[in-house]
């Protein structure tokens, strides 16, 4: 299944959950509801995915967590603030790089719709040079 099929499925499950919950729960539940929807749709989906990374032969053992990965490919950061600002699509951006995916999405619980909190992020950052912060590929796979 390519990624676009699996986005829209997801933005089509958030925006179900959206509606049917509104804003104002925690992030943990929106992620716990959207994951098991997805499961029952088929996809596979890993929540609170840790991922090591090192840098300079320094390795730092769940340096972050992404809060959904479906079907291996997909990273869906989920927030449930009032708005979205800038360091919320730079957070992704970083997962995106570091897990050399190309597209994530990130999904704002927080305000009325959510349509006015989705954001496709689009990974075209390709280096020039061999990235010295990297994901340590042995443990990341867990």
């Amino acid at each position: 299944m390519d990624i676009d099929q699996i986005s829209g499925d997801v933005i089509d499950v958030a925006i179900r959950v959206h509606r049917e919950l509104g804003p104002g729960l925690l992030e943990s539940v929106y992620e716990a509801i959207l994951a098991s929807k997805l499961a029952r749709m088929g996809y596979v989906v890993d929540r609170q995915r840790s991922v090591d990374i090192e840098f300079e032969d320094i390795l730092f053992e769940s340096a972050f967590r992404i809060d959904l990965l479906v079907e291996g490919r997909l990273i869906v950061e989920i927030k449930s603030v009032e708005r979205l600002i800038p360091v919320h699509s730079k957070q992704l951006l970083t997962y995106l790089r570091l897990m050399r995916q190309p597209v994530g999405l990130l999904l704002n619980f927080g305000g009325e719709t959510l349509k006015e909190g989705l954001k496709r992020v689009v990974n075209d950052h390709h280096p020039s040079a061999t990235s010295r912060l990297r994901v340590n590929q042995s443990l990341s796979s867990s």
